[in-house]
């Protein structure tokens, strides 16, 4: 990446999980999870790197760090709507470019952190930019705990599904063994945002499509905004959302720094 685009990483850090509590202050190679988030943050092109939380043990883990944090409510039903409250206590300004970095994601490669910032500067009237990589297995496309996106020859976004889409109509008339091209996206959920359209998500009713599939992406699509979907540069390895998980991504990084 070049460099030249103006952007801010906020990262939003819950304390409460349903699967792993305290999530974001879970060690990792003697850090908590979060730390190594900001740290990747870091190294990207952001002038920029927030915290956004609910929780003041998460304050305290990062204040050794430097790290500047935001608190927020802890009510808010999404992390989009966390996220404008950080951009609306910081006052920033309408066409600031506001990067979502899960606080779960302490492997994200910073160059797609730098990529999704860019593809969203490159096309104005885009309110959200987000990334995508092909499916190649099975099961993956199968699966419902993955997201699927199709995309239109400009990159933008038609639609996200939990269910296998595009349909092939002859091969899919018995689940394959194989799949015949990489033609299928599996959505990578890291996003850019114009700072105004997290003003506008706020007074944005729920819609039919996002309730039925679980998915508050589609919550912008229905109500007409454009979102850029880029084809990652990089592999982006999974979160944290299980013990399993954790036991991987800690052994990943403490290979990492043995070397």
């Amino acid at each position: 990446m070049a460099g030249s685009t103006d952007f801010i990483v906020v990262i939003p850090a819950r304390f409460g999980s349903s699967r792993l509590p305290g999530k974001p202050l879970l060690d990792i190679a003697g850090e908590p999870m979060v730390a190594h988030v900001w740290r990747r943050a870091n190294q990207s092109q952001a002038r920029r790197v927030v915290v956004a939380t609910d929780d003041e043990r998460i304050r305290e883990a990062l204040l050794p760090l430097g790290a500047e944090v935001v608190m927020t409510r802890s009510d808010h039903p999404s992390g989009t709507d966390r996220l404008a409250e950080v951009a609306e206590r910081l006052g920033l300004d309408d066409d600031t470019l506001v990067v979502n970095v899960q606080g779960d994601e302490p492997l994200i490669p910073p160059a797609l952190i730098d990529q999704v910032a860019e593809r969203l500067a490159d096309d104005p009237q885009a309110s959200i930019a987000t990334l995508a990589e092909p499916i190649l297995e099975v099961e993956t496309l199968f699966n419902p705990n993955v997201v699927k996106v199709t995309r239109s020859h400009a990159g933008r976004a038609l639609y996200f599904s939990r269910a296998p889409m595009p349909w092939d109509r002859e091969q899919f008339a018995q689940k394959p063994s194989l799949l015949s091209t990489d033609a299928w996206l599996r959505h990578i959920g890291i996003y850019a945002y114009r700072a105004s359209f997290l003003s506008d998500y706020q007074h944005m009713a729920p819609s039919q499509l996002e309730q039925l599939e679980q998915l508050e992406q589609l919550r912008a699509l229905q109500h007409g905004h454009i979102i850029q979907v880029a084809l990652a540069c990089a592999q982006n390895p999974t979160g944290v959302d299980t013990f399993e998980d954790l036991a991987r991504v800690r052994l990943l990084i403490e290979q990492t720094e043995a070397q």
